[in-house]
């Protein structure tokens, strides 16, 4: 979900637009407490870190997809729905985005115990960071956090967003329907297909799960990202003054780190999706742990980590966005 704010940075450029969005990013909400925790540009590359919050403030009753959300009494403070970092290659020459299922286990930092990752979110932006940086050794020098309002009014914004659908597609718990083809979604329709963990498909006469659950939203998320923000950056393009009307949508629902500056950020960010957006999904296998079902890392995922480190080369995939 942030990673389309990370694509609003991205697209802000014209001279009329920048004027606007100082006036505008100003009132964003900062998030505190990352003074410690924030590490100073020290390599090649920027490490973003970027939450998509499931955070029921502000949910709406009347709202069409208000049963498949709820309100602060179904979920109360804040979890981590969605954890991706972000990898700003120097000079904007390419990026690269890593997504941590939100079943990760692992030792939450100023805890002394385990849990799962999406947990640490709980405790604060702050203690995220800190835990991806104590168990993963990644930098994190800036954060971008978005809650699923912010997400809605982003997608609906830019016009929808179109996804292709095989077969007819369901998610009771979410909302998700779709018929098949190629769907224009909105920012409601978009919510429920990006959160969709018990992702169906009607095949050869009956409802089809798919097994892989969170695995599986992670791969439809970083298809989303790629077919959406190339789409975005199009849009910017014809019409850069749209990126007014994204961050109006969002601003009320987006919280940055005090040190990260959009504006600045635009140029080298904008080139770095322009170049292509690489992904990669952690190599892992489920577990049981005291009656938890959890993600356990497997011996694959260093060479991952030590790309997103900066201290080795980027992992060999065959999914890039162009």
């Amino acid at each position: 979900m942030a990673i389309l704010s990370a694509v609003l940075v991205a697209g802000i450029g014209a001279a009329g637009v920048i004027r606007a969005a100082n006036s505008r990013t100003s009132d964003v909400e900062r998030i505190e407490g990352l003074e410690d925790i924030l590490q100073a540009k020290d390599g090649p590359a920027e490490n973003f870190l970027l939450i998509g919050s499931d955070s029921r403030e502000g949910s709406d009753p009347s709202a069409p997809d208000f049963g498949g959300i709820g309100d602060t009494g179904d979920v109360q403070g804040r979890r981590s729905d969605t954890i991706m970092i972000l990898r700003k290659e120097e000079d904007g020459n390419g990026a690269a985005l890593l997504s941590l299922p939100r079943d990760l286990w692992v030792d939450i930092a100023g805890r002394d115990a385990q849990s799962r990752i999406n947990s640490a979110y709980s405790d604060g932006a702050d203690v995220l960071a800190a835990t991806i940086n104590q168990e993963f050794g990644i930098p994190i020098h800036h954060v971008v956090d978005i809650d699923f309002f912010g997400f809605k009014r982003l997608v609906d914004a830019i016009g929808g967003a179109t996804i292709c659908f095989d077969y007819v597609t369901r998610d009771t718990n979410t909302g998700l329907f779709q018929n098949p083809g190629c769907n224009v979604l909105d920012g409601t329709q978009a919510l429920a297909y990006a959160r969709s963990r018990h992702f169906e498909q009607f095949k050869d006469g009956a409802w089809q799960e798919d097994p892989r659950a969170d695995l599986g939203r992670i791969e439809r998320q970083q298809q989303f990202i790629k077919t959406t923000a190339d789409a975005t950056l199009q849009r910017l393009t014809s019409d850069p003054f749209l990126a007014s009307d994204l961050i109006d949508s969002v601003s009320s629902s987006m919280r940055l780190d005090p040190g990260l500056d959009p504006i600045d950020a635009a140029g080298t960010l904008r080139k770095a999706f322009a170049s292509g957006l690489v992904t990669y999904q952690l190599p892992v296998e489920g577990e049981t742990i005291d009656g938890n079902a959890v993600l356990i890392l497997t011996p694959e995922a260093e060479p991952i980590f030590a790309y997103f480190r900066g201290e080795g080369p980027p992992p060999p995939t065959d999914d890039v966005a162009s």
